[in-house]
């Protein structure tokens, strides 16, 4: 599985500074400020509507925020210009707790296409989604498409879609919204084996088991707003 290994260790690599949201008046972030480093698994926890997902896609550039700043990577993501949101998500990924694969196109195809928009030698291309599908374990569903695969396999598929390129930082949302526990606990371990090669990984959550596998810095959201942060001050 590709490695992120371009930043040194302990440095900073997220930066939220007094971040606000609004969505149609309703405020869906407010003041939130958050510092995370290379290399952390961080979970963020809420209920439903805390603003997890909205934190991440303002981190994915999908969304911009309506105050305050955000570093990505050294970028400033409030100013990036459309053209230049691209590059910034080259160097990262996103898993989607609704899979969000491409019904039509092989399991390879689905995770060649961050590849092939950068415009990577086929030669290449091959290499790194076969030996992304072997990490995750459905090499042998290569030239299946997406409604052939269990739940499980569609979500392992989603990974490989997003590490394939070797991310720096890793988004998940809800990934094991719809799992029963086992299965849960199998995507965890993935997320960790990732971490453990060096992505930064963050996932929005409501699961407690998710919290107890993991073990690690847990930042929890309500109406917008951060009210716990265990790895505050590292």
């Amino acid at each position: 599985m590709p490695l992120a290994a371009r930043f040194l260790p302990g440095r900073i690599v997220i930066q939220l500074f007094h971040v606000s949201k609004y969505y149609e008046g309703r405020l869906a972030l407010s003041d939130v400020n958050l510092h995370i480093q290379k290399g952390e698994f961080v979970l963020l926890m809420g209920a439903s509507g805390a603003g997890k997902t909205t934190l991440l896609k303002l981190l994915f550039g999908t969304e911009r925020p309506d105050e305050g700043q955000i570093l990505v990577q050294t970028r400033n993501v409030a100013r990036l210009t459309p053209s230049e949101v691209p590059y910034l998500r080259r160097t990262m990924g996103f898993v989607f707790q609704d899979f969000r694969l491409l019904p039509k196109k092989t399991v390879f195809d689905n995770v060649a296409m961050p590849l092939l928009v950068q415009g990577i030698s086929h030669h290449d291309i091959r290499k790194k989604v076969l030996d992304t599908l072997k990490a995750v374990g459905v090499e042998h569903r290569k030239e299946s498409r997406p409604a052939m695969l269990s739940a499980g396999e569609q979500q392992r598929v989603c990974i490989a879609r997003a590490v394939v390129n070797g991310p720096i930082v890793l988004l998940a949302d809800e990934p094991t919204g719809n799992m029963d526990p086992q299965l849960a606990g199998e995507i965890i371990e993935l997320f960790k084996l990732i971490n453990a090669r060096g992505t930064t990984v963050i996932i929005a959550t409501h699961n407690r088991q998710v919290i107890d596998q993991v073990k690690r810095r847990v930042v929890i959201l309500n109406q917008g707003k951060i009210i716990s942060d265990d790895g505050a001050g590292r």
